[in-house]
């Protein structure tokens, strides 16, 4: 007589299986969370300094007076960071040779970039010496027109791996 051959797998097989997947997904799953926790942090931190550094580049190029130096105004933060103009401050699209004074600076940024805790790129414009960053996140980021201060617009509870505070980078 002649026996049959095993053609499956066994319930306790299987179920060994799906254990082993499953402390497998555990240990990496919270991997991958973190690693994109991280990486939004770390988009924060590169856009921060690019846009610090084209702020002084502005300022430096226009009699030493930051976009919208007294006016609270989102949309002509951006004309001024994304657009060419004078020594003043004014701006234009696109240079022409017959402008006088010449518009010759900018633009700055291509775009004002997404803070990625937030998903959006509106600034809040602020004039005054104190500290009013709102810190509620209806916008992406935080400029002070008077200081030159420019923070990301988060909560005090969204912090870096190291516990540092990442409205206050």
């Amino acid at each position: 007589m002649k026996r049959a051959t095993k053609q499956g797998f066994t319930l306790v097989e299987i179920l060994i299986v799906v254990i082993i997947l499953g402390i497998l997904a555990a240990i990496v799953i919270p991997q991958f969370t973190e690693a994109s926790a991280e990486a939004r942090v770390s988009n924060i931190m590169t856009n921060l300094q690019t846009i610090r550094s084209q702020l002084l580049l502005y300022k430096t190029q226009h009699l030493e007076n930051y976009p919208q130096n007294g006016v609270d105004s989102n949309d002509d933060f951006v004309a001024e960071m994304c657009t060419y103009s004078d020594k003043n401050g004014v701006t234009k699209v696109a240079p022409a040779p017959t402008d006088n004074p010449p518009v010759i600076y900018g633009p700055y940024l291509t775009n004002i970039p997404i803070n990625s805790m937030t998903d959006t790129r509106t600034v809040t414009v602020v004039t005054g010496a104190a500290d009013v960053n709102p810190k509620d996140e209806t916008s992406g980021w935080w400029f002070n027109a008077t200081t030159g201060e420019f923070r990301a617009n988060l909560k005090d509870i969204r912090t870096t791996s190291d516990g540092t505070k990442l409205n206050e980078l």
